[in-house]
């Protein structure tokens, strides 16, 4: 049985990612591994007592094994079925959260929104395991609720008895990455979700003075641009035959795009290629932006 892994904090935004991971994991008939990661501080110096005096670090496991039964019991009301287990890892977040998902099919991190704006705010920890993850990250913002994934019923209500909402996928065709691809058709066909595919280019520069480029639909470059966009995905169409599938091409950074998209989608997905900086991992621009705006669960798969 495979398995998903959740890193909790106890935080909204963290207990909204288990909640969804829990979905997900029903989903793909998967196990659920709720972990807690910390970092142990140094003795701290009390003045009056004149020493350096321990971090009382049983009391840290002590809540820690608290908030992950609290969190494995509201879960197991809602999914009885689901196995779930906890773990408490010690050392720093980010690295312990990527050791705990090294045999997972998916790490779920949560991210808090951005006040009066929606989208995510990034933490140092959700950064470096999206850069330096092998597997598939998804982070949820706080608040996301079931309902969000479904269409709103006749009278315009939330409701999870819906169909649910497309998957979009942000697709590079200089570089597609099969892994991600294959990962949003997937989430589709398991949702029986329509998948929306946007691509983002940039038009070739004008030639001659004072001639404008056409990238309208009909113009020769944007078709080049269309047909190409079927090719990578025809055989992926062939592949999962129930998914029906939306190609757009945009004019420009697909990121803009995708934020768009995404506020009535289930799911974001967009790949990040395996590509080492001199620290730590490497994030590109359209998935920096759809982690800061987009207003759906993201998920950043790794491809070469």
């Amino acid at each position: 049985m495979s398995t998903l892994t959740v890193g909790l904090d106890g935080s909204p935004q963290s207990l909204s990612a288990a909640d969804w991971a829990a979905r997900e994991a029903v989903q793909r008939e998967a196990s659920l591994r709720l972990v807690h990661a910390w970092e142990p501080q140094p003795p701290t110096y009390a003045p009056l007592v004149g020493a350096f005096t321990p971090v009382a670090i049983d009391a840290r496991r002590e809540w820690a094994a608290y908030m992950l039964r609290e969190a494995r019991s509201r879960l197991a009301e809602s999914h009885p079925d689901l196995p779930i287990t906890t773990h408490q890892l010690a050392g720093p977040p980010a690295v312990a959260l990527l050791t705990a998902a090294e045999d997972a099919d998916l790490l779920v991190l949560g991210s808090r929104g951005l006040s009066g704006v929606v989208g995510f705010l990034v933490g140092s920890v959700a950064l470096a395991a999206v850069a330096r993850s092998e597997r598939p990250v998804v982070l949820v913002r706080a608040g996301e609720d079931a309902a969000d994934e479904h269409l709103a019923d006749a009278t315009g209500s939330a409701s999870t008895d819906t169909p649910f909402r497309d998957v979009v996928l942000g697709l590079d065709l200089e570089n597609p990455g099969e892994a991600a691809v294959g990962f949003a058709f997937e989430a589709a066909q398991r949702r029986a979700a329509g998948l929306r595919v946007v691509h983002g280019w940039t038009p070739p520069p004008s030639r001659g003075y004072g001639a404008a480029f056409d990238a309208g639909p009909d113009a020769e470059p944007f078709q080049q641009v269309r047909r190409r966009l079927a090719e990578v995905l025809q055989p992926w169409k062939d592949k999962f035959p129930g998914v029906q599938v939306r190609e757009q091409a945009v004019v420009g950074s697909a990121g803009r795009h995708l934020v768009h998209v995404s506020r009535d989608a289930a799911l974001l997905v967009v790949g990040r290629r395996n590509r080492k900086a001199h620290v730590g991992g490497h994030i590109g621009p359209v998935t920096h932006a759809a982690l800061r705006h987009a207003a759906v669960p993201v998920a950043v798969v790794p491809h070469d």
